[in-house]
């Protein structure tokens, strides 16, 4: 009989500026592309670097992620968030955030040019929209 405890086994991944493919992303002004992390993990992390040429126009409304874990690292320009407790952090570059699946944050803006590294766990992250926390808009 099978073992219901094996995990799926899983391969390295590494990719080179050359080898990362584009993907599909959340937001239409950022450019995504996928270090094939989730196909090598069979879905247990997404590993993604996100580029943007020009600011965020508006905020991008309040939202949670279905997932374990979201980190961020910023490796060029700044984001700012907020969060469901009122904290307010600009991520700058060389920062990382560690975002609970569940937490209802809003991102408000962003540098003109930005470049992140964005890790989730699992690989399947989805957004839900919500709405803002008492007293915030």
């Amino acid at each position: 009989p099978m073992n219901d405890n094996v995990k799926p086994t899983q391969t390295i991944a590494h990719a080179t500026p050359e080898t990362a493919k584009p993907a599909a992303g959340r937001r239409a002004f950022f450019s995504y592309l996928d270090l094939g992390v989730t196909d090598a993990s069979n879905g247990a992390m997404r590993a993604q670097v996100t580029k943007a040429s020009q600011g965020m126009g508006k905020p991008t409304g309040w939202h949670y992620h279905v997932c374990d874990q979201q980190l961020v690292y910023m490796l060029k320009g700044w984001v700012d968030l907020e969060f469901e407790d009122g904290h307010k952090i600009r991520l700058n570059a060389g920062d990382s955030l560690m975002i609970p699946g569940g937490t209802r944050h809003n991102e408000t803006g962003t540098a003109d040019e930005l470049e992140l590294l964005e890790i989730s766990v699992p690989a399947k992250m989805d957004t839900v929209p919500c709405d803002p926390p008492a007293g915030m808009s």
